[in-house]
Parts: structure tokens; C-alpha cells; sequence
């Protein structure tokens, strides 16, 4: 399984040149195999202290943030949307980060995203603890 994401700044007033541009985009992307493509429009994404996405992308004033990933072998995610929501609260000590990924199709693929998501994110307390 190869799972591709990207973040991007999109400017407000352009959600449908972005969705066209996407839309374009996904055609090259299934002709070479993938078999989902998921958009994901900002709704809360306040700014972090120490860094956070609109930082991770020098998002402008007027830029929403998307968060995009395709999937693509998996045939209990055709034609399924799952839901990811990321949290960055300030904390005394620093950033607290707070991952939801909810509408997952069965158990089976709530326990393996619970493992991949608890991977990489201890990786990434690992990173920010040098």
C-alpha cells in the first residue's frame, strides 16, 4: 500500500480552481493506480506558537489550509470518506497535539490507522524531544 499527502494554502474565493485543478490532477494519479483521493478543507486550524500548518505551508491572511491523501488499494475504502482532524493547543510546556481520524469503514481499519497514527506521532514526539 503507498499512501501520498499534501498541504497546501489555498486563497479564498479559489475552492473551485483549486477543485478543478484537483479534479485534473486525479485523473494523472489513477491512471497510475491510485484508487482514492481525499480533500480535506480547513475548518479550525489556529496558530501554533512554535509552528503548526499554516506555518508549515507560509499560508497568507485569506489562505485556507487543505490536507489531501490518496489511498490506494483497499477495497473497503472505495467510495468511502473518513474524516481527520488536527488539534494544536498551547501548553505551559509547549504544543499539544490532538489527532481524530473518525468515519473509518470497520474495525479492521480503525485498529490499523489507531497503530500507523500512534507510530508517526511518536515519531514526531521523538523529533521534537533532541
Amino acid at each position: 500500500m503507498y499512501i501520498a499527502g499534501l498541504v497546501i494554502p489555498v486563497p479564498d474565493g479559489k475552492m473551485e480552481a483549486y477543485r478543478k485543478w484537483a479534479e485534473n490532477g486525479a485523473q494523472i494519479f489513477k491512471a497510475y493506480g491510485c484508487l482514492e483521493i481525499v480533500e480535506c478543507w480547513e475548518d479550525n486550524v489556529p496558530e501554533g506558537k512554535q509552528t503548526d500548518f499554516r506555518r508549515a505551508v507560509a499560508a497568507r491572511e485569506g489562505e485556507k489550509i487543505v490536507f489531501t491523501w490518496q489511498w490506494d488499494d483497499d477495497e473497503d475504502w472505495a467510495n468511502h470518506t473518513s474524516v481527520v482532524t488536527v488539534e494544536l493547543s498551547d501548553r505551559d510546556s509547549g504544543t499539544e497535539l490532538r489527532l481524530i481520524h473518525e468515519q473509518l469503514p470497520n474495525e479492521q481499519s480503525r485498529d490499523g490507522h489507531t497503530g500507523g497514527w500512534n507510530s508517526a506521532l511518536d515519531k514526531l514526539e521523538k523529533f521534537f524531544s533532541r
